[in-house]
C-alpha cells in the first residue's frame, strides 16, 4: 500500500491571495438592500447542544486549528446547499445589488482558466497562479468573455463577505458561526476529519468531494469530474443531508478570523481581524490538495478581508427558528 503524500505546511498561498481588492476600506459594512424577503425552502434543522470545534492534530498550527474547544450552540436550520448562481441572480434582480467585485471592476481568477487573456495580470502580493482580471465577477467568473451558461446551479463565486452578508439579510438568514459550521459539517460523526468520516481522498478511486487531483498548480486530472466548481448538489451528502461541506468552494462564516495562540504573529493577525480586516472561511475548495493545501478537513480554516473576492469562494445560510 502506497504511503500518503507528505503534508506541506503552507500559509494560505494556494487558498487565498493575502491582499484584498483595492477600493473601499476592507471590512466595510454590508450595504442595505431592498426587496421582499425570500427564504430558501431547503432546510435541515439541527438541535442545539455542546459541540467540539477544532482538532488535537497539529497539521496547520498557523491557522489556529488547535487546540480543540467545546462550544454551546442553539438549535438552528441550515441550507443543505451553498447559495447558487440562480439564487444570487434572483437576489440581484430583486434588489439591484452590486457586488464588491463589480464596484471595484475586477476580481481574482485561477490562471489555468484564462491562460494569457487580455486584461489579466498577477495580483499584488498574490501567488502566480492567481490573476487579477478586469471585469471578472459573479456573473462573469473568468472575465468579460465568460458567462454562467450551464452553471446556474453551481455555487456563486466572486462574492465577498460583505456580499454574502447582504444576501443573508435579504433572505432572512445569516452566515454560520464556526461552531455551527463544524457541527453541521460533521454530520453526526463526532471527531470526524471529513464530512464522510476519516478516509482520505485520493487522486484515482476515492473521490468524495471536489478537490484537486494531480500536482498543484500545474496539473489537475479532473478525475472527480470537475476542474472548477461543481453543481451545488454534486457528490454524496453527509449524515445530516448537507452537500459539499468539503471542497468545491470555500464558505464565509460570520465571525472575524482569529488564531488562538500567544505568538507574536497570531497577536498581530488577531488585531487585524478585530478591525474587520479578515473574516473566517471554512471548507476548502476545488484548488485544495493534501500535498499542498490540506484545508478541506472540517477543522481547517483560513481568513480573508471582508471585501475580497476570488473564483473559489461562496457561502451558505443558516436560519434561526
Amino acid at each position: 500500500m502506497r504511503s500518503p503524500p507528505t503534508v506541506k505546511v503552507v500559509h494560505q498561498a494556494c487558498c487565498w491571495p493575502p491582499t484584498a481588492a483595492a477600493g473601499e476600506p476592507p471590512g466595510a459594512a454590508p450595504r442595505a438592500v431592498g426587496g421582499a424577503v425570500e427564504r430558501p425552502r431547503r432546510r435541515v434543522r439541527l438541535p442545539g447542544g455542546r459541540v467540539r470545534v477544532g482538532t488535537h492534530e497539529q497539521l496547520l498550527p498557523q491557522d489556529g486549528e488547535s487546540p480543540p474547544r467545546e462550544v454551546r450552540v442553539g438549535s438552528f436550520a441550515i441550507d443543505p446547499l451553498a447559495v447558487t448562481n440562480a439564487s444570487f441572480a434572483a437576489f440581484v434582480g430583486a434588489t439591484g445589488y452590486r457586488t464588491d467585485a463589480e464596484r471595484y471592476g475586477w476580481s481574482l481568477v485561477f490562471s489555468a482558466f484564462i491562460g494569457e487573456a487580455e486584461g489579466a495580470r498577477i495580483g499584488a502580493d498574490a501567488p502566480p497562479w492567481w490573476r487579477r482580471v478586469d471585469g471578472a465577477c459573479w456573473q462573469r467568473p473568468e472575465g468579460p468573455q465568460s458567462a454562467l451558461a450551464g452553471r446556474l446551479e453551481h455555487p456563486v463565486v466572486h462574492v465577498s463577505w460583505n456580499d454574502a452578508a447582504a444576501f443573508a439579510a435579504w433572505a432572512g438568514g445569516r452566515l454560520p458561526t464556526e461552531a455551527e459550521w463544524e457541527y453541521a459539517a460533521a454530520g453526526g460523526r463526532l471527531g470526524a476529519r471529513f464530512p464522510w468520516g476519516d478516509r482520505e481522498p485520493d487522486d484515482t478511486a476515492f473521490l468524495p468531494c471536489n478537490i484537486w487531483q494531480g500536482e498543484f498548480p500545474s496539473r489537475n486530472s479532473g478525475r472527480d469530474g470537475f476542474v472548477g466548481t461543481a453543481p451545488a448538489d454534486a457528490f454524496a451528502p453527509n449524515g445530516y443531508g448537507l452537500l459539499n461541506m468539503s471542497g468545491n468552494t470555500w464558505e464565509w462564516c460570520a465571525e472575524a478570523f482569529r488564531v488562538r495562540s500567544l505568538t507574536r504573529a497570531a497577536k498581530a493577525r488577531n488585531w487585524a481581524a478585530s478591525r474587520g480586516q479578515e473574516r473566517l472561511l471554512k471548507g476548502g475548495s476545488y484548488l485544495c490538495h493534501r500535498s499542498y493545501c490540506y484545508r478541506y478537513r472540517i477543522a481547517a480554516r483560513t481568513g480573508a478581508a471582508a471585501d475580497s473576492s476570488t473564483g473559489h469562494v461562496g457561502f451558505r445560510l443558516v436560519f434561526d427558528d
